[in-house]
């Protein structure tokens, strides 16, 4: 009885995970077109980022129930507890991570019909390529449970830190050299401090893939070590 439950817990929250990384795959992509229709001022792509937002309010809903069920059903022990409250967790930030995609489109509709050359959206590339790179290692490490990995998104979040650093002063310089291109200056400011914000959703799912594997929170600045 004992084996067969277990082997019911083990199928139901292998379930909640495939359909967790299926929900990373959608947020992932949504941060690809949200930038993707900010820098080239397409408008209908931003629409249609912001119409899959629901997928995914649907997703946090279903999993987060899903999750409920199986600690009221199974009652875990502490190391399987930490499992499923990790992929509570994971699932919030994803959520988050589309809201700020949804941000991102918002931008992306407001300067849809303004002109802008292709160079002042050089920082905002570069920083969105890394933010995404980032996501994907996140995923990934979670998907494997791959501690080593979910140290280097923990850490790769800094870098993204200076690139937003960087994007905020040059687009400052640019509103005083041409003020007359306040707005998509702001609205791109503003993307990205939504980038920003996804690295440390990011960051977020590294550490939970540390305290799933090793019982250990290294969030607020505890030290993250590699075996």
């Amino acid at each position: 009885m004992h084996r067969h439950i277990s082997e019911q817990y083990e199928l139901e929250l292998s379930r909640i995970r495939d359909s967790l990384m299926e929900m990373g795959g959608l947020v992932e992509q949504q941060v690809i077109n949200a930038c993707a229709a900010l820098i080239d001022h397409d408008g209908e792509l931003a629409r249609q980022v912001r119409e899959v937002e629901s997928r995914l309010n649907q997703f946090e809903i279903t999993l987060d129930d899903q999750c409920v069920s199986i600690i009221a059903k199974r009652q875990p022990t502490a190391s399987d507890l930490r499992r499923v409250v990790s992929v509570m967790k994971v699932i919030t930030d994803l959520e988050r991570i589309g809201d700020e995609a949804d941000r991102i489109a918002k931008m992306a509709i407001r300067v849809a019909g303004s002109e802008m050359p292709a160079h002042q959206y050089h920082d905002f590339r570069e920083m969105h390529k890394d933010v995404v790179t980032m996501l994907n290692q996140a995923l990934d490490s979670f998907a494997r449970l791959d501690t080593e990995n979910a140290i280097r998104v923990i850490r790769a979040d800094e870098d993204i830190d200076d690139a937003y650093d960087k994007l905020i002063r040059n687009c400052t310089a640019a509103i005083r050299d041409n003020p007359e291109d306040v707005e998509t200056s702001v609205s791109i400011m503003w993307a990205g401090r939504a980038l920003e914000r996804i690295g440390d959703h990011a960051k977020n799912i590294g550490e939970y893939v540390i305290y799933q594997v090793k019982g250990t929170d290294v969030r607020h600045g505890s030290d993250v070590k590699e075996d």
